[in-house]
């Protein structure tokens, strides 16, 4: 067997994704404790600030997910650019990622300015609706750094390098603390804020990690053949922007399918009562924790796929992306048993309270049972990126998240048809509905991929 044949094999793939994952997994679990901190810090402060804070929070991420979900379109992008060894070519996709990431950011920032149409769904009180908008308008100036950094995390994917990015994103959540400490409480002459000092906090630690970030490509020698720094300045081009947007638009809207998805869920489970919706919300957090690990194996399985297609290994491209769904799932597998088997001791860990727990109990069989699928669906969703493929699966991903998932989940819940049986009623019927959902996207999906990639290995 020669050189090529064993860095090709799927142990050798499988050993190349789990090694790209890892990073990512930290670094995406140090993004999810920095919202930690601030409801931990915020509900300390005051109630009226908590509640300002999930209500703010509510809406940046459904604008912020959107926009960073246009801008990995460079993830695969570059990822062929670098398996073909076309170097000086991905300083001008990094560059144009740059102003892509302007653009968006002027667009978000608008969003998050004025959002009083927002919020008048929510009909909160006046005091609750002016810390949010202030929340929301000190975030408009976080959201250059964060999409700025989206553009080198994409970067450092996609050439195998996820440590840098991890590093940053760690150090970033051990400044996000004492800034917050700061000013939500207030020390030194600052008057505590409350929500808003999150804000301020965020948008410092935000411009710091993206300064980190490019002063490493800035000095780092591995970068030097990109030709990022020192070829002068690059106006956007329109031709660049437009294939970066035809592959990030879709790619975005996927990721807010996602997030709206499981808001309306909420939404409609809130009409149940406390005790449901509680159990339905301890269920979700517990479920995004877990979403992490399927998530980066798919982000690492994209990065390797796209750089055996760049260098035109598309047969080594198929292994390496059923290499990193068979990884997924395994992993998927194997959580979802020990959530199974722990459920007690998790559920107890959330929350005290006997009515919650007895809720949420049930929850749990859906949340461990799911985890096959989720890890499927979002493993042949990341491999398909890497062939710069988006627009069919992200209309996959409306029909069953939507229709079958909420659709269905509603019929269920509320027992529409008058036939649902007492168990999956209220909250369990919305659960069910979003596995069926899952397992529905995940089937099309493989069907999709491998009809894909048949066509790509005749076209070669």
């Amino acid at each position: 067997m020669s050189n090529d044949d064993i860095k090709t094999s799927p142990p050798a793939f499988t050993f190349r994704v789990a090694s790209l994952a890892w990073p990512m997994l930290v670094g995406q679990l140090a993004v999810i404790a920095n919202g930690v901190i601030d409801t931990m810090m915020t509900a300390r402060y005051s109630a009226t600030d908590l509640a300002a804070l999930g209500l703010g929070a509510s809406i940046y991420i459904s604008i912020f997910v959107g926009l960073s979900g246009v801008t990995q379109a460079l993830s695969p992008t570059i990822g062929q650019l670098f398996g073909a060894k076309k170097f000086d070519a991905i300083g001008f996709q990094v560059k144009q990622g740059m102003w892509l990431a302007l653009f968006l950011s002027m667009l978000g920032a608008i969003l998050l300015c004025f959002p009083q149409p927002l919020l008048s769904i929510a009909n909160a009180p006046t005091e609750l609706n002016d810390k949010v908008i202030e929340y929301l308008r000190l975030l408009a100036f976080a959201l250059p750094a964060t999409l700025g950094f989206r553009v080198y995390g994409a970067l450092n994917h996609a050439t195998s390098r996820p440590r840098m990015v991890m590093a940053i994103q760690l150090s970033a959540l051990l400044l996000k603390a004492p800034l917050n400490a700061l000013f939500i409480f207030g020390a030194f002459g600052i008057s505590g804020m409350g929500t808003p000092g999150c804000a301020i906090a965020t948008a410092v630690t935000a411009w710091a990690a993206l300064a980190a970030g490019w002063i490493v490509v800035r000095r780092g020698s591995f970068y030097r053949p990109f030709q990022i720094f020192g070829t002068g300045f690059i106006r956007p081009v329109w031709s660049a922007q437009s294939a970066l947007l035809k592959l990030g638009v879709p790619m975005g809207l996927s990721y807010l399918i996602e997030v709206t998805a499981f808001a309306f869920m909420a939404l409609f489970i809130a009409r149940m009562g406390n005790h449901t919706l509680a159990a339905h919300q301890i269920t979700a957090n517990f479920g995004t924790v877990l979403y992490m690990l399927p998530l980066s194996i798919a982000s690492a399985t994209s990065t390797i796929v796209a750089q055996e297609i760049g260098a035109g290994r598309l047969q080594a491209a198929r292994h390496a992306g059923y290499a990193g769904v068979k990884l997924g799932t395994t992993v998927a597998v194997s959580v979802g048993l020990i959530v199974w088997l722990a459920r007690e001791q998790i559920i107890h860990a959330y929350t005290p309270d006997a009515g919650v727990i007895a809720a949420t109990m049930p929850l749990f069989f859906f949340i461990a049972f799911y985890q096959l699928f989720d890890s499927l669906q979002v493993g042949t969703a990341f491999v398909l990126r890497a062939y710069k493929v988006a627009t069919v699966p992200t209309l996959m991903y409306a029909i069953a998240l939507w229709g079958v998932g909420l659709g269905g989940g509603y019929l269920l819940g509320f027992d529409v048809l008058g036939n649902t049986p007492p168990m999956l009623q209220g909250a369990a019927g919305f659960w069910l509905g979003n596995s069926a959902s899952l397992a529905l996207v995940a089937v099309a999906l493989i069907w999709y991929l491998r009809r894909i990639q048949r066509i790509r290995e005749s076209e070669a």
